[in-house]
């Protein structure tokens, strides 16, 4: 029954990694490539949690956390280059 909703999930976030992977590669400003990165950093952390939960350990969780951290700054980074300030 679980592996069932796990496999469920895993089909989304491809078909969801493939939509945003596309306007990486094809989007027109910086901005948009810069936003579905980070859109795809995301998606990585949840599969990790979801895969974190699904196996017991506790170890992706630190993954997800540290990748989440790791995700922000560089989103901020972008941000402030962007906007002129670095």
């Amino acid at each position: 029954m679980i592996f069932e909703e796990f496999l469920f999930f895993a089909v989304c976030f491809v078909a969801l990694a493939v939509i945003l992977l596309s306007r990486l590669i094809a989007g027109p400003t910086i901005a948009d490539r810069a936003l579905s990165a980070d859109c795809i950093e995301i998606l990585c952390d949840m599969a990790l949690i979801l895969f974190s939960l699904y196996s017991g350990r506790s170890i992706f969780l630190d993954i997800a956390l540290i990748t989440a951290i790791m995700g922000f700054i560089g989103t901020t980074l972008i941000g402030r280059y962007l906007g002129g300030e670095l």
